[in-house]
């Protein structure tokens, strides 16, 4: 037999291999109703090319090492205490300046299933039971916190802390099934993401793979109690950020990357447009006192991820080869963990980029929160916050 015969073969082989997925080996072996959706990417003249050269976030200073297990957002009550950060078994935590103490749960279920474990992703298969608060924001004028938990959907709790109360658990007749971050305004109108109707956030690799359009961003009112879908059909909306003048919200688009700019006042009311093209897909977004945002990139853009976002079918065909999520993962994010937080003007001019691509300090970041001159950064996968003083 000739050689092309043999590829021939070999070729059809591992199509019917990807086809049955026999052993069950492969990325989403699990998921039998998943498919790869068509990402409309940006065009790759578009993309940013700024580096940042020196690595500053190398100097970041890493802080409460395996005190926090995965803290995705940080935030600071209205007398500038803090952290307040959501670890991943289900508290919410407060450094009081000695030490962490619980402040808050989400979950009245919590049993031993909740206690300590040595990484973030060893609370994955029990956080519908012990709660994930994700995006945390506090009301200014009341000190309540309102909590963006992936399984138990919006709550609040006040300023004493301890369980909290539930809001919204559906919009639509649709439950929310990935609750990821929030904001609140002047009126106690809550702005939040639900990033997936689909995939939960455990699974939250099979979404980036799929790019499915379910996600949605919602308003409560607490005056009605109401919950109302603002936009829909998104693919993986996540960190989300109000303006300094309560006039519009700014919206991470994980699949695409790109931020959005969704207007709530003026005669642009209830309309949006593309505010900026990342460089790479973000996490969350936060606004400093100048009006400006900070975005947590979750990974750099690769030719990789940009080809298969183009081309559905391929990406599905190379899910079902014998490699384990964590591994296409690791191709998804260009081969290891590194870190980037960009800052953005309010009409989406790039003001600056700091990264340590080696992902020797700072290995991920989640979320972005200035303060006092300082950059703090938490990750939903690391076991520490990390500190980058900007003076």
């Amino acid at each position: 037999m000739s050689l092309v015969g043999v590829l021939a073969i070999l070729f059809l082989l591992l199509a019917l291999y990807c086809g049955t997925d026999p052993f069950k080996h492969s990325a989403i072996s699990e998921f039998p109703d998943f498919e790869s959706v068509h990402v409309e990417m940006p065009a790759w003249a578009d993309v940013p090319g700024e580096k940042d050269k020196e690595n500053l976030l190398q100097k970041s200073e890493i802080r409460f090492l395996n005190q926090v297990q995965g803290p995705e957002s940080v935030a600071f009550d209205p007398q500038g205490r803090g952290p307040y950060t959501g670890v991943a078994d289900g508290r919410v935590l407060f450094w009081n300046g000695e030490n962490w103490t619980d402040f808050a749960y989400t979950s009245p279920n919590r049993s031993d299933l909740c206690n300590l474990k040595p990484s973030p992703l060893s609370y994955l298969k029990n956080e519908h039971i012990c709660g994930r608060p994700l995006g945390l924001r506090f009301d200014k004028k009341t000190g309540d916190l309102y909590i963006a938990d992936a399984y138990l959907g919006l709550l609040k709790v006040g300023p004493e802390g301890g369980l909290a109360t539930s809001l919204t658990i559906e919009a639509e007749g649709v439950p929310l099934w990935f609750t990821n971050d929030l904001d609140v305004d002047d009126e106690g109108n809550v702005y939040f993401t639900d990033s997936s109707s689909k995939y939960r956030r455990r699974n939250f690799m099979q979404l980036v793979f799929s790019s499915e359009p379910s996600g949605r961003v919602l308003k409560y009112d607490p005056k009605t109690k109401e919950t109302t879908v603002l936009i829909r059909n998104l693919q993986f909306p996540n960190g989300l950020s109000l303006s300094n003048d309560y006039s519009f919200f700014v919206l991470c688009e994980g699949s695409i990357g790109r931020l959005r700019k969704y207007w709530l006042k003026g005669e642009k009311a209830g309309t949006s447009e593309v505010m900026a093209i990342l460089p790479g897909y973000p996490d969350n977004v936060r606004r400093n006192e100048k009006g400006e945002y900070w975005v947590a990139i979750h990974c750099r853009r690769t030719l990789y991820t940009y080809f298969c976002a183009h081309h559905p079918k391929i990406r599905k065909f190379l899910l079902k080869l014998p490699i384990p999520a964590k591994i296409q993962y690791l191709f998804h994010i260009g081969g290891r963990l590194h870190a980037a937080v960009v800052k953005y003007s309010a009409e989406g001019k790039l003001l600056k980029i700091l990264e340590d691509r080696e992902g020797k300090v700072v290995r991920a970041v989640s979320e972005v929160e200035e303060k006092d001159g300082k950059l703090w950064m938490g990750s939903v996968l690391m076991p520490f916050v990390a500190v980058y003083n900007l003076d």
